[in-house]
């Protein structure tokens, strides 16, 4: 907390400074329609590169500016709210005049967007939305709450309870399932949430789904920074006590790869998919590489596939399209209330990969390669 405030008052005072001078010396901002790229600054702030996801979104998002002929300042926050608000401070005072944003926390960053409001510098809030704040221009990101459905159908594919076409499966359970939310401070992670709940509640209601645990608050089963190994801990948690009179969990919903392979090493180490046991359905997101494996593998179920290609490509035209003093398009103006303000949005389309559409989905898209895919590691 005593850190929080301290940066908070930092910036308060780095905004009123820049304010006083009237932007002199932040640079950024004010008018560029016109100006040659070249002369013309972005920065772009990632959570971490503990996340192949991150790593490739940043790669991703530097190289499609750079090839317009943009200068950027990529930077990683290493999953630390404090270094992550002195690097966009940074970027204000080195002239930014976009910021492209995925917050660590989406509530901690109010003091930097003032401080980018009051030097005219756009602020893009990427894939996870920026709370509590009205310096945030646009968002750009997935449709999040149909990616908590798409992992719930998968859930109920891998259980016999749905077809993949959305028809009634044959099995009628019940089944034991536990269920894993993201990070409470990340906003996507109650989108995820409350569509996968929605899906499920008919499920849970008449009994063909039971939750051992009894954990079935976003509160209870929320994993904070998204750790693989905090979700490994919890899984262990769970066997050792809502599973210990040799009952089996049958399903797992898991928002995020990262957290799927945590789980699935725990239940790997408690005998699960190994002497011909059976493994639980085990969902996922962000067809991370090693999980593709697993899943390639018949070990993890499932994952939700969010081309960040495209998410990046949205990026740069909405940062184009400021730099160019233009509003970028928008193709969703109601659902993204940051508690302050409706920040307009532009959300792209998700899409389940199950096994049998890894080639399709991933290798033909070009996204990854079979080598990859058999590896379990993303080359170069």
């Amino acid at each position: 907390m005593r850190s929080r405030v301290l940066i908070a008052l930092g910036s308060a005072v780095l905004a009123l400074s820049m304010t006083a001078c009237g932007g002199e010396g932040a640079g950024g901002g004010g008018d560029t329609a016109g100006e040659d790229p070249a002369d013309l600054s972005i920065g772009v702030s990632m959570p971490t590169q503990t996340s192949e996801r991150w790593i490739a979104d940043g790669t991703s998002v530097k190289e499609k500016l750079e090839a317009k002929g943009y200068q950027v300042d990529l930077q990683y926050a290493g999953d630390d709210i404090p270094t992550q608000s002195q690097q966009i401070d940074q970027m204000i005072t080195q002239g930014a005049d976009v910021l492209i944003v995925a917050a660590i926390d989406g509530t901690a960053l109010s003091g930097q967007l003032q401080a980018a409001a009051s030097a005219n510098i756009p602020v893009i809030s990427y894939d996870r939305l920026i709370r509590d704040s009205p310096n945030v221009d646009f968002y750009v990101s997935f449709d999040n709450y149909k990616v908590g459905v798409a992992q719930a159908e998968a859930l109920l594919v891998g259980l016999g309870l749905r077809n993949a076409d959305g028809s009634k499966g044959a099995a009628n359970g019940p089944f034991n399932v536990e269920l894993f939310a993201g990070s409470l401070d990340d906003n996507n992670a109650h989108f995820f949430f409350d569509g996968a709940m929605d899906t499920l509640e008919p499920f849970l209601d008449d009994g063909t789904l039971l939750v051992k645990s009894g954990q079935t608050d976003i509160e209870q089963v929320a994993i904070l920074r998204w750790q693989q190994e905090t979700a490994q801990r919890r899984m262990e948690d769970l066997l050792t006590s809502s599973y210990n009179d040799g009952s089996q969990v049958d399903g797992v919903l898991s928002p995020y790869d990262g957290l799927s392979r945590g789980i699935i090493t725990a239940l790997q180490n408690a005998g699960y998919g190994r002497s011909g046991a059976d493994m639980a359905v085990v969902t996922g997101q962000d067809a991370e590489v090693a999980s593709v494996k697993l899943i390639n593998d018949g070990v993890q179920h499932s994952t939700v596939f969010k081309d960040t290609r495209l998410l990046a490509e949205q990026a740069v035209l909405a940062a184009e399209a400021f730099l160019e003093d233009t509003e970028p398009q928008a193709n969703d103006t109601t659902t993204y209330e940051n508690g302050v303000k409706v920040v307009p949005s532009y959300l792209l389309p998700v899409q389940t990969v199950y096994k049998e559409d890894i080639q399709t989905a991933l290798i033909d898209s070009g996204y990854l390669t079979a080598e990859e895919v058999a590896s379990g590691q993303a080359e170069g």
